[in-house]
């Protein structure tokens, strides 16, 4: 590659890397330019209306922007949710509030701020939670829902730029979030977990999705990892694409009385 083809890319490497930012948990940015998520052996949002009924109570904890609970069209009076990232606070406040959904700011899983047995699902997608806070706020037969983002998610990318970067979330494996769900009394009636591809069709793509996940790709930057990124380049030039893996896991717990 000569040294024209590389000041090319840096620069539209660079530009990807100083736009990059994300409303709620919008990913538009990216679409066509990457896969993830389609061929999962679960449907989240089919899982969850398969248990709630209009007359349930139903918590969404680390909602994001809001946009999945929307699209739920679940009556807001029967609605709850929480957010800790600050900038998707003030979205949902926007946002939901005037719906009459009862939205409050919450950073902490271990404490929520609703009382005791509100709730008659909670549903958590790729935010935090905890086994015993969950317990706390369900009601007699409650039910939790959720799916996660496993310890060994997008491994194989940050290894191909940031090497020596360790797991950010170890725990989080199935068996070891079952147990925990189980040694609080919880039933767990659904568990499953996955491995897929993740594809990425140009580098600008996966440099706008390292800023935006930060936490996986820490201390990544386009100066840092130029020469990295060069040699996956290198690879979308032979093959078209650059593959990864992503790590699901499902968890379905149930609140006996």
């Amino acid at each position: 590659m000569n040294a024209e083809r590389k000041n090319e890319l840096r620069k539209e490497w660079e530009a990807e890397e100083k736009i990059a930012h994300i409303h709620g948990w919008d990913f538009s940015h990216i679409h066509g330019r990457y896969e993830e998520e389609e061929d999962l052996p679960w449907d989240y949002k089919e899982i969850i209306k398969e248990h709630l009924t209009d007359d349930m109570k139903l918590f969404d904890f680390d909602t994001g922007g809001g946009e999945f609970l929307l699209s739920l069209h679940h009556p807001y009076g029967n609605t709850a949710a929480t957010e800790g990232y600050e900038p998707n606070v003030e979205l949902c406040k926007k946002e939901l509030l005037p719906l009459g959904i009862d939205f409050k700011a919450c950073d902490d899983a271990t404490n929520v701020p609703f009382e005791d047995e509100s709730f008659d699902m909670m549903i958590n997608r790729h935010g935090d939670f905890d086994a015993g806070e969950t317990k706390r706020l369900l009601k007699p037969e409650g039910i939790f829902i959720t799916e996660q983002v496993g310890g060994e998610n997008d491994r194989d990318l940050v290894k191909m730029v940031l090497p020596d970067v360790p797991k950010p979330f170890p725990e989080l494996e199935l068996a070891i979030q079952k147990k925990k769900f189980e040694e609080e009394g919880l039933t767990v009636i659904r568990a499953e977990e996955v491995f897929r591809t993740i594809k990425f069709y140009d580098i600008g793509a996966f440099v706008w999705f390292a800023h935006i996940i930060e936490w996986e790709f820490q201390g990544f930057s386009v100066d840092k990892c130029f020469d990295e990124l060069l040699k996956m380049q290198e690879e979308i030039d032979k093959n078209g694409v650059v593959e990864g893996t992503i790590h699901r896991y499902l968890i379905v717990a149930k609140k006996e009385k």
